[in-house]
């Protein structure tokens, strides 16, 4: 039989409570419990002296005989010095899973991508502006008049047949 010592959460939805209590590992969280050693109510300010109000001295005899508290328990009981807690190391737990590295490297192919066509449109407009401003149009209206002045008989002659 494995003795933990962990919270049992109780309270109201969105108020929760909790005691502190020593339990066999294999029962539900809210569950049967050997001993209750303390509470913990999170909804009281960091600095209020009933935040964590817990027995340390019952802890310290639980520990001795074995017990091993969850890591919220343990910095409680470090808190209170009955316990040597020592933060874990988890070097992976900020790096971001497999399907969001997939995600910011299309994100940033995509913004290659438009990073390069923004560089050509602002190169065609510079090699825009280089050539004389006037030509270019003259040359557009040069090729629209000829084709204007062609629809114009046609619909002439159109309308002309129309008419007899």
């Amino acid at each position: 039989m494995s003795v933990k010592i962990r919270l049992a959460r109780g309270g109201a939805k969105k108020r929760p409570y909790y005691r502190i209590v020593v339990a066999d590992s294999r029962m539900p969280r809210d569950g049967r419990f050997i001993e209750k050693i303390g509470a913990y109510n999170p909804m009281l300010p960091k600095d209020h002296e009933q935040r964590v109000v817990i027995d340390v001295e019952r802890a310290a005899e639980w520990i001795k005989k074995g017990a091993k508290p969850s890591d919220r328990v343990a910095r409680f009981l470090s808190a209170a010095g009955a316990y040597e807690w020592e933060h874990g190391d988890n070097p992976k737990k900020g790096e971001p899973g497999e399907k969001a590295k997939e995600r910011a490297e299309e994100k940033a192919e995509k913004e290659a991508a438009k990073k390069a066509a923004e560089e050509e449109a602002a190169a065609e407009a510079a090699a825009a502006k280089e050539a004389p401003a006037e030509e270019a149009p003259a040359e557009e209206t040069a090729a629209e008049a000829p084709a204007a002045e062609a629809e114009a008989p046609a619909e002439a002659a159109a309308e002309e047949e129309k008419s007899e």
